[in-house]
């Protein structure tokens, strides 16, 4: 069962998935995505995922679906996940987030399901006092409602898992970018985008004015923020192995968490300038105040995933900059043809 499967990185996961050979049950309310995503995954796969449109947060209408279904594993990606909405709507997300998950734990338990991955957050480190962060660095005070969420949501795993009725791993991922190869999914986001490159992305083909960059005062060397950009068919990669590793036993304990990014850093500058030059189109940009809830400067150590899961980031800033251009053109090539 794939919560969030038509969402961002949960429909890059389904096409993972279902390429492996797994049977998929996705789960959505369609909250930020749209129904042809499903489609999409069909063309690129060949396959058919059982889909339910439903929220997760209403517990009677997500319990028909595991009596109905036997299911080995839960991948729970449904949440929201916009870090300066967060900070505006604290309570909203901490019903959502927390709400999501707690009703999956309970039906886990009552149906007998013993794996879960979850989709946490380098968010959870807050602002770090040492870089890179390693799996061990202590967290610091959340900056956002969202990254609070995930904290809680990694306490809740942990206090579960001591129990020794679920088992679970946490992904900790950096900053998703890029789009699948064949640009048939890629990010698609409701409204204005809350995310760097779909926003860099919607004005380099005109559909934003123009880009507003939060700060150059930061204490890094442009003044921007920085982050470890990953690509979004590494992170599906990434599931693939922490699900293999629940169903065949392989965790060393009942809970587990993995940082998930490339181990290096770019600014917001350096990510705007490489996408002038490898696409060639010139981006309209401003600079504006600091938002509320940015980390200055984070990046991980990925050493952990590489030698205990055993995967590793192979895409790179240009393939996640190529793909999600190439993705944002093809889509409005469609949406144009379509009006």
């Amino acid at each position: 069962m794939v919560t969030g499967g038509l969402g961002y990185i949960g429909s890059h996961t389904v096409v993972a998935l279902l390429q492996t050979g797994f049977n998929v049950i996705i789960v959505y309310n369609l909250s930020n995505s749209d129904i042809f995503v499903l489609s999409r995954i069909r063309e690129i796969t060949n396959r058919e995922p059982v889909f339910y449109q439903i929220d997760v947060c209403n517990y009677e209408a997500i319990s028909v679906l595991f009596e109905k279904h036997e299911i080995a594993t839960v991948i729970h990606f449904a949440a929201l996940k916009s870090v300066s909405e967060s900070v505006l709507h604290p309570l909203k997300y901490y019903q959502n987030n927390l709400g999501s998950l707690v009703n999956v734990l309970l039906l886990m338990e009552k149906n007998e399901v013993k794996n879960i991955v979850f989709s946490s957050s380098a968010t959870v480190y807050g602002e770090p006092d040492k870089l890179p962060v390693t799996e061990k660095t202590p967290f610091k005070k959340a900056l956002s409602a969202y990254g609070s969420s995930k904290q809680m949501g990694e306490d809740i795993l942990e206090s579960i898992t001591a129990t020794g009725s679920i088992h679970a791993i946490a992904l900790r991922y950096f900053n998703p970018v890029g789009a699948h190869a064949s640009a048939l999914i890629g990010e698609l986001p409701r409204g204005i985008p809350n995310n760097l490159m779909p926003y860099i992305t919607q004005t380099g083909i005109g559909k934003r004015e123009k880009l507003t960059v939060y700060g150059n005062n930061y204490n890094t060397p442009d003044g921007t923020c920085i982050r470890d950009f990953i690509h979004v068919e590494d992170l599906a990669k990434a599931h693939i192995r922490a699900a293999e590793r629940l169903i065949n036993n392989k965790n060393e304990s009942a809970f587990d968490v993995f940082n998930l990014g490339t181990g290096n850093g770019f600014s917001v500058l350096q990510l705007i300038n490489a996408f002038q030059k490898i696409t060639g189109t010139k981006l309209n940009f401003q600079i504006g105040d600091r938002r509320a809830g940015d980390i200055e400067c984070i990046y991980a150590d990925v050493s952990k995933a590489n030698s205990v899961l055993g995967w590793k980031a192979a895409l790179g800033l240009e393939d996640m900059i190529s793909s999600s251009w190439k993705w944002e053109t093809g889509l409005s090539f469609q949406q144009t043809n379509v009006g």
